[in-house]
Parts: C-alpha cells; sequence; structure tokens
C-alpha cells in the first residue's frame, strides 16, 4: 500500500556537520512544502551549500533526520535513497556539464547512466528537455560555445530530463551580473511552475530570493534562525534577520553620514 502524500517533500531536523575541529552545522531544521520554492539564504561561509549536500547525499551528516516524502533517507535505508536519487535533480553551481559532450548528450547523461530507458526515447526525452527550455537549436553545440545564461538553461534541462519532483539549486547565481541574475531566477520561477516541481536554492541574494520563493530560510551559526513567508522574513525584527536583511541600506546610511563628514560610532574612542 502506498502511504499517504505528506504537506511536507522535505523535512529536515538537527542536521549537524563539522569539518575537523570545525563545526559548520549544528543542528539545521527545515520544513519544505510540496511545490513550493524554498529559498535558504545566509551569509558567504555560513554552510549554505553543505547544507544542501547534506540534503542532497552528496555530504553525509553527523546527525539529525532528514525526511523525504515521509521516509527518513539515512544509511540504512537503500531503499529511500534510492528513491529519492530517482526523484531529485542537483543543480551545481558550476553547472559541472560536459565541455567534451554537446548539448544534447549532456541532458541525455542522466537517462543513460541511471534508467534503463531504450536509446529512442533516451533521445526524444533529451530533444523535448532541449525545446522546453529554447535550446533544442542548440542541440550540437558543445557548452564553451554557450553564453553564461544559455548554460544555467542547458544545466536546468539536464536536471529535469529525469522528471524529478526535487531539484535542489546550489548558488545558481553565482558570479553572474545582475542582469544575468534576474534571469536566473526569473527562469527558476518559470519553468518550476510549468514542471510543478518543488525547488530548494541556497543564495545570498535577497531581493531575488523574496520575489520568487513561497518560502525563506535563514542560516545562521549553524541553524535555521528564520523560517516563513517572504512577507514575514520582511517584517521580522530578529536581530540577525535584521542585520542580513537591511545590510545594503545600512551600508547607504554609514556612506551617506561618511560624506556629510560624520563620525562612525565605530570610530569613535572607548
Amino acid at each position: 500500500m502506498t502511504a499517504p502524500a505528506t504537506e511536507f517533500l522535505l523535512d529536515v531536523r538537527g542536521v549537524a556537520k563539522r569539518f575537523g575541529e570545525h563545526p559548520v552545522l549544528t543542528g539545521a531544521d527545515l520544513l519544505v512544502p510540496r511545490g513550493s520554492v524554498v529559498a535558504v539564504l545566509g551569509k558567504s561561509g555560513t554552510g549554505k551549500s553543505v547544507f544542501l549536500k547534506c540534503l542532497a547525499g552528496i555530504v553525509t551528516p553527523d546527525a539529525g533526520e532528514i525526511r523525504f516524502d515521509g521516509r527518513v533517507l539515512d544509511a540504512g535505508n537503500a531503499s529511500a535513497r534510492a528513491e529519492f536519487r530517482r526523484r531529485c535533480s542537483y543543480l551545481f553551481q558550476s553547472n559541472a556539464l560536459f565541455d567534451s559532450l554537446t548539448a544534447l548528450e549532456n541532458v541525455a547523461l542522466p537517462l543513460e547512466s541511471t534508467t534503463q530507458v531504450p536509446n529512442a526515447e533516451i533521445r526524444e526525452r533529451s530533444l523535448e528537455a532541449l525545446r522546453q527550455l529554447e535550446l533544442d537549436r542548440h542541440r550540437d553545440v558543445h557548452p564553451a560555445q554557450l553564453s553564461g545564461g544559455m548554460q544555467k538553461r542547458l544545466a536546468l534541462a539536464r536536471a529535469i530530463v529525469t522528471r524529478p519532483e526535487l531539484v535542489l539549486f546550489d548558488e545558481p547565481t553565482a558570479g553572474l551580473d545582475p542582469l544575468r541574475r534576474n534571469s536566473v531566477f526569473e527562469m527558476v520561477a518559470k519553468y518550476q511552475r510549468q514542471f510543478g516541481f518543488t525547488a530548494v536554492l541556497v543564495t545570498h541574494d535577497v531581493p531575488e530570493a523574496l520575489a520568487v520563493s513561497d518560502r525563506i530560510a535563514l542560516l545562521d551559526a549553524g541553524r535555521m534562525r528564520f523560517q516563513g513567508t517572504p512577507a514575514e522574513f520582511s517584517r521580522s525584527d530578529d536581530p540577525a534577520v535584521r542585520s542580513f536583511r537591511d545590510s545594503a541600506a545600512a551600508l547607504r546610511d554609514t556612506i551617506a553620514a561618511l560624506r556629510r563628514g560624520e563620525t562612525l560610532p565605530s570610530e569613535e574612542p572607548s
């Protein structure tokens, strides 16, 4: 008998991870409603990518529990792990495209390596994924010949070709200028609605994350300091939330004070 669908596709509790003597995650929780876009925010170096890799099984947590569709994912539950891998895709920060393969070959790779689908169906599904992301005219082109935005779309085509229910995005806008950054967030929002997958993305781009996400989580000091809607995040008086959320406004105030010749509090004698 199939278990009833749970409200939360992902339910993460108390995930901890340290590297040597350095604790990165100290008990992080996250609830991801089915069919939603959840953004995990945080300063650089706070462990956002480590947290995402723990969710994906790329990194093994030291402690905690991760449930996918109600089933615990751990080393002793091989069938749950295998099911998770079939139903989840991971979009790497660097895209992780293979330069020696064409666009079509890159997209076909997950089907070739993880399924028993016949070659003719692999080709058709790969071409369809390229068509859906408006890349079918570039099927025989290698990634290095594509623009940065097209490479992002190609990486997403490869991620969705297996028809996943969950897509994990690791800093999808890292290193991009503001226009390309906006395009990537628009791409996530557009195709998440088109294909209906659940998305978890880690980022430090606050305005864009607030625009595209259904829920926001803030990772701070190894734990989720905040979880809630974008509106709740915008209203929160939590000091960690305010410090991260309002950093741009604080910088503008500081620069304005310097231009007026005022002494900053940090410059006053103790």
